[in-house]
């Protein structure tokens, strides 16, 4: 830590921080794992999924988007917190139409690995939605398939941020949202398999497909077989 460094704690830990670092920043630095689904390194920062929500000095606050400051009290891993995450994910499978077990990335997924994470592996509180969506598989490369998108905005930011392109977006409201291409179909855009819109781990589901990648790790190989969501983080404090 810097002369301008300065420190708070999450659930009683100290973690050391530096001016314009945000909760979950210092946190990952500091091997502490707070549950998100929006949040992706190298893209900006935006507070949707609210599944990084912590309290801080006793407010409901994002993690990812909430600076940190000199002696901060931040609550992570609480009941309440926990149940109000397990709430959100819930919804999200419910909302779409998510079949874990024909779907390309299954053990790659960052939704089905959360709900294991937080001790959900049957959702039944809520009515399904089912909603009738389209598979765009219009591209050479590349399929959308909406049916699993929970709206977490990484492919907008990769693609307007990194990639200078803006491919993707939003169409619709509340439940209804849902990400859309800026032309008729995939295959009338400029997207392409090297975008980082398009990289494996960008989307957190199986929403945007790479075709010809599908199945292609085996079980027990592949990222969530080797550890729970957020295992990366929390190995820091054990090394």
């Amino acid at each position: 830590m810097s002369g301008t460094g300065f420190s708070f704690t999450i659930d009683g830990v100290a973690v050391a921080a530096e001016p314009g670092q945000t909760i979950m920043e210092a946190a990952d630095a500091a091997g502490l794992y707070i549950p998100r689904l929006c949040d992706h390194e190298g893209l900006r920062h935006q507070g949707g999924c609210r599944v990084c929500t912590v309290k801080a000095g006793g407010r409901s606050v994002s993690a990812c988007t909430q600076p940190a400051a000199p002696d901060l009290v931040v609550e992570n891993e609480t009941p309440h917190l926990n149940k109000l995450r397990r709430d959100l994910v819930e919804m999200l499978f419910h909302e779409g139409n998510h079949l874990c077990p024909i779907c390309e990335a299954s053990g790659n997924c960052e939704l089905q690995a959360m709900a294991y994470r937080l001790d959900m592996t049957a959702p039944t509180r809520f009515p399904y939605l089912q909603p009738s969506r389209t598979l765009d598989a219009s591209h050479p490369d590349i399929a959308l398939d909406t049916n699993r998108c929970i709206s977490c905005g990484r492919c907008i930011r990769a693609s307007q941020d990194v990639d200078r392109k803006g491919v993707f977006g939003y169409v619709g409201r509340g439940i209804h949202r849902r990400v859309a291409v800026n032309a008729d179909d995939l295959a009338s855009t400029d997207a392409s398999i090297e975008d980082a819109a398009i990289a494996a781990g960008t989307c957190p589901v199986g929403c945007i497909i790479r075709k010809r990648h599908g199945f292609a790790t085996p079980i027990g190989e592949r990222i969530f077989d080797k550890g729970p969501i957020g295992h990366d983080i929390e190995d820091k404090r054990r090394e």
